[in-house]
Formats: C-alpha cells, structure tokens, sequence
C-alpha cells in the first residue's frame, strides 16, 4: 500500500490521503492530476470528480454519505460539505463464495490452554469476586486489599507512583514550581513470583453500579452478563455477594448460569450481608471461602488445546482514517484464519455496522440467521431515535478529527474486523457463542460495554484496533491493542501490543499482518505472553443499560 493516496474500492469516488497532503499538490489517479484544492490531512478522503448537492458519497463500495453543497474535484470531504447517509437493508439474498484462506501451516497446532468440564478451554484461570448490586463494592474493596497483594496478585506496572518526595518538599515549605519537578515516578517490580497459587492467573473484581434502583430489566440483562462471566471458561469459580433486598436475586443469577450451563459444576460461593450478623463476619467468610476456592482453582493447570478452542473477540475503539484499511482488516484476515481453523469470532457493536447491514445479511448461513439480524437492527435504531440520538450520531469528535467523518464511514472500515467468512449465528446481548464461525453480537459501539460483552458472550480472547490509543482491556479475557498507525505504536508502546501501521507504509500487506496477529493470539492465549492491557490491571466492566448508548 505505499504512496500518497488509496482508492480502496473501484467504486469508490473519495480517495484516502495516505500522508498529509499540501495545498495544489497535483495527485495521479486514473490518468489524470487530481489538483488539490485544499490541503488534506493524513486519514481523510477527497474527491476525485465535481459533486453536486445531494450527491452520493462511496467508500468500501458502499454509500458513507452525501454532499450538502458542491464538493469540487480535489477538495476535503468533511463535516461542513457532507452528511451521512446509508442504503436501506432488506430481504436476505445469499451470498456463498467464500473461499477459506489456506490454513494448513497452522493445522495440528495448539495452545496451552485450561481445560474445563464442560468441553471448553480457557486462556487464563480467574477467579471472580461479585456483586449482584453496588451496595456490595466497598466490601470487594476490602477483599481486594485484604487479599490480592498479600497473594501476589496486583498489576505488574513497571512504574508506581511515589507520594514521599512531594509530601517532604511540602513541608519543607517548597513552592508550586518546586513541587512540580519532584520525582514521582518510581520503577515497579513484578510480584508474581510471590503468588501462593501459581496455576491461577489472579482474583478479578467485577464492580458495577447496577443491580437495583433502575429498571427489572436492566438487572435481569445484569445476572445475565454475570452468568455468563462465572461460566466462562477463562473462570475457574466465584464469590457472590448479595445485600438481599436488590433486583437482581441470587436467584435470577442461578436461572441464568443454568440456562447457559444446565450441568454447571464450578465452585460458586454466595454470601448475604443481611443473613449474617456483621459487615466483618461477610468480610471473614468472603475471603475464607475465597480462599478455599483459589486453593481448588489452583489444581488445574495448562494443557495442550487445539485452536479451533479459541473464541476471539474483534473490537475497535478510538478509531482513526487509517483503522479500516490497516488494523481493521488485517485482524478480518486473522479471524478469517480462525474461523477457517474450526475457531469461533464475535463482531459486536451494532451502531458501527449502520449502512453495511445488506452485506453482513446476505453473508449469514440461513434466513433464519439474518432475518434475526434485521430484527435486532432496526430494534436498536429505533430505540436510539426514540431517546433523541440516531446511529448517525455515533461518530466521537476524536473519529471525526481523524477521518471518519460519517457513522456509515466508521461502520463499513469497521465492519471488516469480521474479515469475509459467512455468518453461523446472530447473538443478542449476553447470548452465549454455541456455533463455530463468525457470530454478530448486538452491542452498543461504547469500548468499555461491547468488550464487557464480548467477555460475557464467551470470547476467551479480545483484539482491540485502535487508531488514536485506549488503555481498555478486561477482567477475564486477555485484550490485544493492534494500532493502526505506526506513529500511534511508537507514542505509546505501553498499551500497544503490535502494529498494523505497517500496511499503511507497505512494509506489510493485510495478510502477512493477519497472519503475525494470529501467531501472537496463540502466544497470549497459551500464557506465553502477557498483553499489556493485563499487565497495568485493565480490568474495565461496564454493563450495558440497553437504550442508554451508542
């Protein structure tokens, strides 16, 4: 992909600035010198022909958006000419021509993984600590405190931050300049080797604010996502604790565990405060029976798996101009290689699939499956028009500084996480993965609560593309950071864990980078290797309040 410019699709009439573009530059395309009538930054488009008003935008071959005045040839595509527009979806017209990418270099390969009664392999060996309501998060900070450091389970930061040196400038009388050139900073060491437990990878905390004062619905979709936690095969048991009096009863978290997992057999231990005579005495028993837990946790260890055991989850966040033709498709190729391995993938974020639904329809494997998909839709879209904000409203001012200046823009780079295998299911929020291949999960486009989701639904491992740098990860699912640019990568090498950026400088193509992606999924899924998301403790859990987001 090296040069100045990129047509991503023949059908295509704005082209991609690949580096900042002067003023008057002249472009090649097609024969003729396309003279730009503005500079064009990095990551934005221009077009290649005169537009009227009303005029149709194409990118990815597909309609991001139409002009609200005359857009002359060479000039900027951004929010003051254009507005976003879509085509309308309909009736599912099957599309069969996949063609699985060769695959043979990675059969009989494996990944050491922990094996789990009900056939599933986990990537990590967790145990859970839970809430069924926030009455309960100051007592798993007291469990946190009283456990996780004395058992070696804190974030292995490289760095810790010292307070001593401003406090004793403080009181030495220092002025605000003075204070401000203390040395904070203090290199960190890595605890693991003190863990009591060394098979269990640690104790995840899942803090929420939900459980009651909102909706029924919003805590039975909350014992939902926390069955879907507990049975995760990254999860080797749990503590509940339960106030008593919440929405969301111990009890409706037994109905939903048994419906994802009738013959569910992992230690599960739940407290309620208001059945036991004092705050200390849950305190006691929580870390006691937490305790015997770890102690059985720890019993298992890693075992070989084959790949077809991995369920990845694809995720993009802090998305850039350069997302949907570097990271994006590159992690498309990877979970195209996964899938064709026997593997499962998760597309989520349904607000960043708006104006490529016709495409992903005609990809599911039945009418059964895509007519799901129209239904959960157009149900999320009018849903976020009744609460006053459209699809059309996803893109982040940070999107729009970076290229993508249309939701229909966003979503069609977005959408080629999910590469071009067909399409085995269509899951709704906290639905368990059942089918091998690519599923679509209705999530909102929000980082934190589609890789909740994601997580909850069963992926035992996370690639996040970022063009713009998110420090994301999860409690339970290991969290790849995949940068679309370079310049991202070098900025921030402590959150980022590899680089599609060389696609963009043609250093590497989509497939050569699909394929290091993959190879680096394997190492993390068998412990060889610790994302940086785990590493600094992203533990990030937000529960979608279905309505409340894009």
């Amino acid at each position: 992909m090296p040069g100045r410019i990129l047509q991503i699709h023949p059908e295509d009439n704005i082209l991609v600035a690949l580096q900042d573009l002067p003023a008057g530059a002249a472009i090649p395309f097609a024969g003729q010198d396309i003279m730009l009538a503005e500079a064009v930054p990095a990551k934005h488009k221009f077009a290649i022909r005169n537009l009227d008003t009303g005029d149709e935008l194409i990118m990815y071959g597909v309609l991001v958006g139409k002009a609200t005045h005359p857009i002359p040839i060479g000039s900027r595509i951004s929010t003051e000419n254009t507005v976003h527009a879509s085509r309308e979806y309909g009736r599912f017209r099957q599309e069969s021509n996949w063609q699985p990418p060769d695959v043979s270099r990675w059969q009989g390969r494996t990944f050491n993984g922990y094996h789990r009664a009900d056939g599933r392999v986990g990537t990590m060996n967790y145990w859970l600590v839970v809430p069924l309501v926030f009455c309960e998060n100051r007592n798993l900070d007291v469990i946190r405190e009283a456990m996780a450091e004395q058992l070696g389970y804190v974030s292995t930061r490289h760095f810790s931050v010292d307070m001593k040196p401003l406090i004793e400038a403080y009181r030495r009388g220092a002025s605000a300049e003075e204070l401000l050139q203390a040395e904070v900073i203090r290199d960190g060491m890595d605890i693991r080797r003190n863990r009591l437990f060394p098979n269990v990878d640690g104790i995840k905390f899942l803090k929420h604010e939900g459980g009651c004062g909102g909706t029924r619905q919003d805590s039975e979709a909350l014992c939902r996502l926390l069955a879907g936690y507990i049975t995760h095969p990254n999860v080797a048991g749990a503590t509940v604790l339960s106030l008593g009096c919440q929405h969301a009863q111990h009890r409706l978290l037994e109905e939903s565990i048994n419906r994802i997992a009738p013959a569910f057999s992992k230690p599960m231990y739940v407290l309620e405060q208001q059945k036991i005579s004092s705050e200390r005495a849950l305190i006691a028993e929580a870390v006691k029976k937490t305790f015997v837990g770890l102690a059985e946790a720890n019993r298992h260890s890693r075992q070989p798996a084959p790949l077809s055991k991995l369920c990845l989850g694809l995720e993009c966040g802090g998305s850039d101009g350069f997302s949907g033709i570097s990271a994006n498709p590159a992690l498309g190729h990877a979970s195209g290689l996964l899938t064709a391995l026997g593997g499962s993938a998760i597309l989520s974020e349904f607000p960043e699939l708006h104006g490529v639904e016709q495409e992903l329809i005609n990809r599911c494997v039945d009418g059964e499956t895509a007519e799901k998909f129209s239904r959960l839709m157009r149900a999320y879209s009018e849903q976020a028009r009744a609460s006053g904000s459209g699809f059309e409203n996803n893109p982040s001012p940070g999107n729009i500084r970076d290229g993508l200046i249309t939701d229909a823009m966003k979503s069609a780079g977005a959408a080629r996480k999910g590469g071009s295998s067909p399409i085995t299911d269509v899951l709704d929020y906290t639905e368990p993965v059942t089918r091998q291949g690519l599923n679509l999960l209705c999530t909102p486009g929000n980082d934190v609560e589609s890789t909740t989701a994601l997580a909850g639904s069963g992926a035992n491992i996370i690639v996040f593309t970022t063009g713009l740098g998110t420090p994301t990860g999860n409690p339970v699912a290991p969290v790849i950071k995949m940068s679309s640019n370079t310049r991202l990568y070098e900025r921030m090498r402590d959150i980022i864990d590899i680089d599609a950026g060389t696609i963009i400088t043609g250093e590497d193509s989509i497939e050569s980078k699909g394929e290091e992606l993959l190879e680096l999924i394997i190492k993390v899924a068998g412990g060889e290797i610790a994302t940086h998301a785990s590493r600094l403790g992203q533990d990030d859990f937000i529960p979608w309040k279905r309505g409340g987001s894009l």
